[in-house]
């Protein structure tokens, strides 16, 4: 509850230093896999080394610096570039055993369900809703529970390389409530996928969502408008896991980010132009 008081408080401040100086600031850690909160944009959209990003009637907007950012990126606004240094992070290796053969290394028969998966997934993480400004609402974590896998670490399935994770794992009994982590829309529930089992994505607007997978059962459907703090699941063990667990995956723009960078505190800069 206290993150979540400072992430408020942060952005109430970040808003009240960008109006009054009229300068561009941003928020957030400048560091791959993180979520950045920007203010005092005067157009419609700003880029990220030429990837583009909606701004909203207020002058916010989102920016994500995914796992594999190079160190330096430049942002543009309002015409001006803006030079920003993002520090690498050292991401581990984890090694799964015990994995069902089949979920590592699949059948041909099973292509048509994992692409109907990426097709659904695709569909929701693409979503870009600008009315839509739920994410100013803040966010709280889903679900309490052991840490049993990291955003950007190395998979290894059974002894073979996979690629890397793009979510947090989080241990819990089976049957245990999963939670909104905030305000929002469904935009994907249940499916029972091959990889993700049963699954809800829930949209926060400006093209943000955040993914609560391995479900034994999701308790929403498409189109339901949640609050932060409803039960939206229950964990389970489906898809590819090994034991009861909630992958909680968050998306901006379709490149995944670490979810806890939702409801850290954050600091903000004002952005100096390069020239």
């Amino acid at each position: 509850m206290l993150s979540s008081l400072i992430y408020l408080i942060s952005f109430s401040s970040l808003i009240f230093m960008a109006t009054d100086t009229q300068a561009l600031s941003l928020c957030g850690k400048l560091q791959q896999g993180e979520l950045l909160i920007g203010h005092g944009a005067l157009s419609k959209t700003v880029t990220l080394d030429g990837k583009t990003y909606p701004v909203n009637d207020h002058g916010d907007f989102l920016l994500v610096l995914g796992r594999d950012c190079p160190g330096t990126v430049t942002l543009n606004a309002d015409g001006k570039d803006y030079l920003l240094k993002v520090a690498k992070q050292d991401w581990d290796i984890q090694s799964i055993k015990g994995v069902e053969q089949r979920k590592v290394t699949p059948l041909n028969e099973d292509e048509a369900e994992i692409l109907r998966e990426q097709k659904d997934v695709k569909e929701a993480l693409t979503t870009v809703d600008n009315v839509n400004q739920a994410w100013q609402n803040g966010f709280v974590l889903p679900l309490s529970g052991r840490i049993s896998g990291n955003f950007g670490n190395q998979r290894i399935f059974n002894g073979i390389p996979k690629s890397p994770h793009t979510g947090t794992d989080i241990a819990a009994p089976e049957g245990s409530e999963v939670k909104a982590a905030g305000d929002g829309k469904v935009l994907l529930s249940g499916g029972n996928y091959f990889y993700g089992g049963n699954m809800v994505i829930i949209d926060h607007g400006l093209g943000l969502q955040t993914i609560y997978m391995h479900l034994q059962k999701a308790t929403v459907k498409k189109g339901d408008e949640v609050k932060k703090g409803d039960v939206v699941g229950l964990v389970g063990k489906t898809g590819r896991a090994t034991g009861p667990h909630l992958h909680w995956g968050a998306s901006f723009n379709n490149i995944r980010f670490r979810p806890h960078s939702l409801f850290e505190p954050k600091q903000c800069i004002i952005l100096e132009n390069k020239d």
